[in-house]
């Protein structure tokens, strides 16, 4: 077998190949999809625990403090620490609560993130799933989150968990909008809906670049849709703690609030993972018209750790956005969606199909 760190794809044959050979057809499949179940897992995990540490890191930057420095070194098995509380602490009987969609609702939530994030391409050849829809298939599944919120919400029978959820799927609803119309900017340049495609369109140049203007502004307002559609800062309306405590997961403790917990940091994963393909080539590397030996040295570094990278570029941005700005209202939440950036898409759009009528992209 010739595995290589720069394609994927002859090792994962090499597996698919080995268990057909050794197992039946059904056997065969059913254990794939356990160990991609498994991976993604864990990758999960990790990655949650790992966000929730580079947030508080990154606030303490920003704040000009150390942040955790007790907990291993530099603190770094802070989130382990706190994970491992959150596993031990009690999970409290809410008397008047809806018991079935009370329990039910961290599930759905976390689902959601859980099918999105198997349709994103890590590198060349390590994809769970490539759908020719790709980027529909991520905004509809992703779009499932808000209906646990709702539910979260609505059956905990408190009147702030109500209120946060409302607020919640106003914001979601509105943002997704502007989500959706900036990836269709890209998707009318690319031609494709499929996440491999989209990435080996960029090539010969990421397509923000290769987008003149349309791409930038596209790129702009994902960045802040999705900010808002994730719930995060300063976009937080349905988790304002001066407000309603802890909005739609007030009710919540232990394991059922580190689900809410975790699938938030993972969602900004999802998104900044979607940005970084979509916008800035996935796990193509960085090339510069004709300079060869710049370009050499660049396709020497693996693609996942330009995807992971860039990925994480997108994410301190993002942290940035929350440490920075004010909290909104709600008032200004909608307006900014509905008299401003929505308005915006759809003359970006237009601007990006006329470019890729005329030929004018490069």
């Amino acid at each position: 077998m010739n595995f290589s760190l720069y394609d994927f794809t002859s090792f994962n044959q090499w597996i698919d190949k080995f268990l057909y050979d050794h197992l039946p057809a059904f056997w065969a499949i059913a254990v794939e999809m356990v160990i991609i179940g498994v991976a993604i897992l864990l990758f999960y995990a990790l990655v949650g625990l790992f966000l929730v540490y580079a947030e508080r890191k990154v606030c303490a930057f920003m704040q000009n403090r150390v942040g955790p420095n007790r907990v291993g070194p530099y603190g770094f098995f802070q989130t382990i620490a706190d994970f491992i509380k959150l596993m031990l602490k009690e999970l409290i009987y809410i008397k008047n609560a809806d018991q079935l969609l009370f329990n039910l609702a961290p599930f759905i939530v976390i689902i959601a993130s859980f099918m999105a994030i198997a349709a994103i391409p890590f590198a060349k050849g390590l994809h769970a799933i490539d759908f020719d829809i790709g980027v529909l298939y991520v905004i509809a599944v992703s779009s499932l989150g808000v209906v646990g919120i709702l539910l979260a919400g609505w059956s905990s029978n408190n009147k702030y968990s109500l209120i946060g959820a409302m607020r919640s799927g106003a914001q979601i609803v509105s943002y997704e909008l502007s989500v959706g119309l900036s990836l269709v900017t890209i998707i009318i340049l690319a031609g494709t809906m499929q996440f491999s495609e989209i990435v080996e369109g960029q090539r010969d140049g990421w397509f923000l670049f290769k987008g003149h203007i349309p791409a930038f502004i596209a790129f702009i307002v994902f960045l802040i849709s999705s900010t808002a559609e994730t719930n995060r800062g300063p976009f937080d309306l349905a988790e304002a703690e001066s407000e309603l405590t802890a909005g739609f997961h007030t009710e919540y403790s232990g394991i059922k609030f580190a689900f809410f917990f975790l699938a938030e940091y993972m969602n900004m994963f999802i998104v900044a993972s979607i940005a970084a393909t979509v916008f800035l080539g996935g796990w193509m590397p960085f090339h510069v018209g004709s300079w060869t030996g710049f370009n050499h040295i660049m396709d020497f570094i693996p693609p996942f750790v330009w995807y992971i990278g860039k990925t994480f570029f997108v994410i301190w941005v993002m942290m940035w956005f929350k440490w920075t700005f004010p909290r909104l209202r709600i008032d200004q939440l909608l307006t900014l969606e509905w008299k401003y950036l929505l308005p915006i898409n759809l003359v970006n759009i237009l601007l990006m199909a006329f470019i890729v009528l005329m030929g004018w992209h490069f």
